[in-house]
Order: structure tokens, then sequence, then C-alpha cells
């Protein structure tokens, strides 16, 4: 309804009082002036016809038998399908407490007779504005909440977008990451294999031919075999082999490559004067390569359990990072572990040319949206990694202070032009070549951060770029 459409005769008043000439001249004066008028000579039929076609506004008689205007008044107002139309009272009560109690049940204005003709009509057409005024604010109330509604959908699906983004982007190192372990894990049961069909069966028979001091031998050997804790390069390896070959061979030790070969596969390099009189004598082979086999049999074990467990991190910080199932509430959530699942979806990127160095400092859980977070922590990470062209140092501090929770990402990149850095947080702005970037990034752990009722600041300096997030905690 328009306040035009409320001065024509579309506009419909119900017009309420029990003496007919009064109900006449306000029918009269009203009908000339355009409007639609529904007289009606007590308050049971005005209750009934307001129910089935609901006026515009009401002009209600106080002073009726059975049912009088302030009890109409209530029992309108107390109605769902009633309730928001305007109600005046015209009456010649003029006392002053009757004109409060008319304003308390519900009432909008209140005209005392005899009235002036000018003087209803000011009014009736004030309250029909003043109504349709409040129906448009209420029509533009409900279209900015469904606008509202619609841009945190589209926010929620641009963050979405992002994080399925980033993720893509991480896919080839994750892969990596999971190829590694699972070649080391199929290596590993081959050897397992080989060592079960082939040597097993054979070593009883071969120990109880062994002396007891060969046998001594190989328990040692067996011993510091699977006792190693330092596991070495492939170039330490050489230089140790050379060096105990030649150490070997100074003790006139037959075979000394071929043992040295043999002992630091096993991990030993060192403190095997013990084992001299062994090397020497007719069984040391069969001793040394027994104890070789047993190692190597509880290694391949070891890289198993490396391999899956590595695995498993790798897969489980996939699953935590792209589920969809984010809850619409807040949940308690320990913010580094957000951190760490995302820089083990990066590992591979880290590990050849980026020394992460962590200070976290003793943090508590807080109440917040950790995918959410975690989306912004990623977008971070990625940020820094690629300002430093994957090489460099990426610090990530994290302290509190009071009620907030401070957490920093540091950069040793090339840093952000001043003259653009007021400008990193606008959406679609980005300094960053054509298809490298959205520019959504930094806007969008902007939103998120705030959301959280946080904020986010930057410095940065030719060589040094920081980003500090402030969350509070509550």
């Amino acid at each position: 309804m328009t306040s035009t459409s409320l001065t024509t005769n579309r506009a419909n008043i119900l017009v309420v009082d029990d003496t007919p000439e009064n109900l006449r001249l306000l029918a009269g004066i009203l009908s000339e002036k355009g409007y639609q008028v529904r007289p009606v000579p007590n308050g049971k039929l005005a209750l009934s016809a307001a129910q089935k076609i609901p006026p515009d506004l009401v002009l209600l008689d106080i002073m009726m038998p059975e049912m009088d205007g302030y009890q109409v008044c209530q029992q309108l107002k107390a109605s769902e399908i009633t309730k928001d139309i305007p109600v005046i009272f015209i009456s010649a009560i003029n006392d002053v407490l009757d004109k409060v109690k008319a304003f308390a049940v519900g009432g909008v204005d209140f005209i005392t007779k005899p009235f002036q003709v000018e003087e209803v009509l000011a009014r009736i057409e004030t309250h029909l504005k003043i109504c349709s005024l409040q129906q448009t604010l209420q029509e533009k109330n409900q279209d900015l909440a469904a606008a509202l509604h619609e841009l945190q959908a589209t926010q929620e699906h641009l963050i979405q977008s992002e994080k399925m983004a980033a993720l893509g982007q991480l896919i080839a190192g994750i892969a990596h990451e999971i190829n590694t372990p699972l070649g080391i894990i199929g290596s590993s049961i081959n050897n397992i294999a080989n060592f079960s069909d082939v040597f097993l069966e054979s070593f009883p028979e071969t120990y109880q031919q062994l002396s007891d001091e060969s046998k001594a031998y190989f328990l040692a050997l067996l011993y510091r075999g699977t006792h190693q804790e330092v596991l070495f390069t492939s170039r330490e390896k050489r230089k140790f082999k050379q060096q105990l070959a030649a150490d070997l061979m100074a003790e006139a030790v037959e075979n000394s490559e071929e043992i040295a070969d043999t002992l630091v596969d096993m991990e030993i390099y060192e403190k095997i004067e013990e084992f001299l009189p062994l090397f020497k004598s007719p069984d040391w082979e069969v001793v040394l390569n027994s104890a070789y086999q047993f190692a190597s049999f509880k290694k391949s074990i070891s890289l198993i359990q490396r391999a899956t467990a590595k695995s498993g991190k790798v897969v489980f910080a996939l699953k935590t990072y792209a589920h969809f199932d984010s809850k619409p509430e807040k949940v308690q959530a320990n913010l580094h572990d957000g951190i760490e699942t995302v820089l083990t979806l990066y590992q591979n990127q880290l590990k050849h040319g980026i020394e992460v160095v962590k200070n976290y400092g003793d943090l508590p859980q807080i109440m917040c949206y950790p995918d959410d977070l975690n989306q912004a922590w990623t977008n971070l990470v990625h940020n820094a990694l690629q300002a430093m062209d994957y090489k460099g140092t990426l610090t990530i501090e994290t302290r509190q202070q009071e009620a907030n929770i401070f957490l920093t990402f540091t950069d040793n990149g090339k840093g952000i032009p001043s003259e653009v850095i007021t400008k990193i947080f606008q959406p679609f702005f980005t300094t960053k070549s054509a298809g490298e970037g959205s520019g959504l990034g930094l806007d969008i752990v902007r939103k998120i951060v705030a959301k959280h009722g946080g904020t986010i600041a930057v410095d940065s300096v030719p060589g040094q770029t920081t980003f500090t997030v402030s969350l509070p905690i509550y």
C-alpha cells in the first residue's frame, strides 16, 4: 500500500459507532473523500468484519453496549490479523484518564465529539500515511534481510571457493607426501616377505651350528644394529664406509670393504674392536649376514610405522582442512592445531627451501569457527611462501596478552611496496601476475578475522613482512 492509494477509494476504513446518525455522518464525509467505508453499529460486528476483511484504519467509538471501544481495541490488538491496524478513538468522553486508557489499549489517536470534519480527515490521512510508511519500512527491512542473507551466502561461497583453490595448489605436493611413504611401505613389505620366505626357514638350523662364541657375536651385532637411533645420509654412509674399510684393512681383516659396507648399512660405524676376532674367523660371513638380515627386518618394520604415521598425518590434515561439515556455531578449538594442519599440507613446499620457525606461546582454547580460521592461516602461509619465492624463513609466533591472542606470520621476502600496502585487504586487489591470484585471499582473511571480532594488521619493509592477527578470548 502506498500513500497515494490511501487517499483514494482503495483505502478501507471501518467505522464503529452505536449511534446511527454518527455512522451516517462519518460514512458520508469519508465516502466523499474517496475512502471505502464500512459502517458497523457494535463491537462484535466490528471484530467479525475486521477478521474477514482487515481494514486500513478503524474509527472506534468508546461508549457502546455489550462491548465498549476499549475491549474492541484490545481484541483487535490481540489478533495476528488485525494487530497492526491503526485505531483512532472518536468519543464524547473528554476525561484525561479515559484518553490515557485509550492509548494504553493500543489506540493511535483520540478525537473528541463534537468533532471538526477537517480535523477528522487530517488525522485519518496522517495515520494512514504513517501506517504506509511503516509497511514500506518493513518491506525494505525484509529486502535488506534477504540481501544480507544472500551476501553472507556469497561470502561463504567465496571462502569455500578460495579454500578449494588453495587446496588445488597443494594437491601435487600432497600427492608426493603420500606417494613417498607408500613407496617406503611397499619396499619394506617386500623386504619382510623375502626375509620370511628365504632366510627365516633356514636360520634355526644355521644358528644351531654356530659356536657359542659366534652366537654371542651374533647377538651383540643384532643388538647394535637394532638400537641405533641416528639415520645417516647417503653421503655420510660413503664417508663412514671408506673410513671403516681403512681401519679394518689396517687390522689385517680380509674382505674389509664388504664387511664395512654391511656394518654401515646396519648403522654400525664405531667401536668395532670387540668384533675383530669375529671378522678373522671362518664364521664371520654367516654371523654378520644373519645379524644384517634380522636388523633389516626390524628396520623395515620401523620404516612402515613411520611411513604409516606420516601418511595418516597428511590424510588427517587433508580431511580436517577440506571437509564441508562446518558448524554454524562457534566451538572450542586449539589455534595451534589449525596452524599445524596447514603446515602439514604445505610440507612438500616447505622442505625444499623454507625454514619454519615456530615460537608458540601458551594459548587457551577459544570459541571460534576453526574451519574459517584454517582458511585464514592457509592464505597467510601461502602469501608468505609466494613472497619469498619458496626460499627463506617463515616465522610464526603466538602469544596471549590480557584478553587477546596475537598471532604473527613473518616472512623475509621482498616486502610490500608502501604505495600499495593500504590496498592489500581490498577485494580483487593483487600485485601478482595474471593467473597467480584472485585478489580475494587477504580480503577473505580480513572478513574471517572480523567475523571473530578481531583485527589484522600488516607491517612491511624490504626483507621483512609481518601480518599480525588479534583475536579476543571469549
